[in-house]
């Protein structure tokens, strides 16, 4: 009798077994490695903030800095500010992005939901993966010879604009193919089983899903063509005075604004060099942080 309760007693879970100090010196390792890597990844971080902010806040600092330009202000004078060219690369990154985030989306929509595995799709993707290497010059080399040799506009904000297109477009390109893959596919199949089209779908179920990582590209993006000169220095003449016509005239940005300054050998040219490097620094976060709100403000609520 007793062996026929035993027979149908459970058996019991293995006891457990301590981790062997093995494994507690291989963790132990990790940690300290990957603790090391990141701290020598942020220290050059740190250390660059550090020096723009040291060295440009007197400039911010200023009243002027915000509200006047630097029409009739001599080369040795600590005077005027950089309203200006702050709002040249304000105005010239949203122009940009209002051009090359539809085209960036739709595209990454085509390549996920309509045209997987096509020719034409491969083509596209191919060409996508050129563009993300062209070198800002190239662009703007490549806009020049078109846009003003070709069709004999004049040298512009907007020219400059068409140039940061051909290197914003490919990145929004391809963080939406990336983001759009992450949606787990029974998404999709319980929509079409609900009897809901395809492209109302696209729009209400696989683009909010995925629209955080979308907005953090699109971010990528605008910082990127916000920082870049070369364009500038080839398609746009540099003005100290305020431009509010992207289309017409000599415009100024916060680059082009740190390259004039930079070969000024006064101590004020030094001034607004680094005063401008920490402008950029601070637009370029506060737009970070204002997609970063639309994206949770937007995302789809699990609960």
């Amino acid at each position: 009798m007793s062996t026929e309760l035993e027979l149908e007693r459970p058996a019991q879970p293995p006891s457990f077994q301590g981790i062997s100090t093995g494994r507690k010196a291989k963790n132990l390792a990790a940690t300290v490695m990957v603790s090391l890597c990141f701290v020598v990844a942020v220290i050059p971080l740190v250390w660059v903030l550090w020096t723009v902010a040291s060295r440009g806040m007197e400039s911010l600092l200023r009243a002027d800095w915000w509200s006047h330009s630097l029409s009739g202000v001599r080369a040795n004078e600590d005077l005027g500010g950089a309203y200006h060219a702050i709002y040249g690369t304000i105005a010239q990154g949203l122009v940009t992005a209002v051009i090359a985030v539809p085209i960036g989306i739709l595209v990454g929509i085509y390549l996920v939901e309509y045209g997987a595995g096509t020719r034409f799709a491969r083509v596209t993707t191919f060409t996508v993966d050129i563009l993300t290497g062209v070198p800002s010059i190239v662009a703007a080399l490549f806009v020049y010879s078109v846009w003003i040799s070709i069709f004999g506009f004049s040298r512009s904000a907007f020219a400059n604009c068409l140039a940061l297109l051909l290197l914003m477009i490919p990145m929004v390109v391809r963080s939406t193919e990336e983001m759009l893959r992450v949606v787990p596919n029974e998404l999709r199949e319980a929509s079409y089983a609900l009897g809901i089209p395809k492209w109302k779908t696209i729009v209400k179920v696989v683009i909010p899903t995925a629209l955080s990582g979308i907005v953090t590209g699109v971010m990528l993006g605008v910082a990127r063509i916000m920082g870049e000169t070369a364009p500038a220095l080839i398609l746009m003449a540099y003005s100290a005075r305020i431009n509010m016509d992207i289309f017409e005239g000599s415009m100024a940005n916060l680059p082009l604004l740190m390259v004039k300054e930079f070969t000024n050998p006064e101590a004020a040219g030094f001034n607004r060099t680094w005063g401008a490097a920490l402008t950029l620094i601070l637009i370029i976060m506060l737009f970070n942080l204002a997609a970063t709100l639309v994206s949770r403000l937007s995302a789809v609520k699990t609960k």
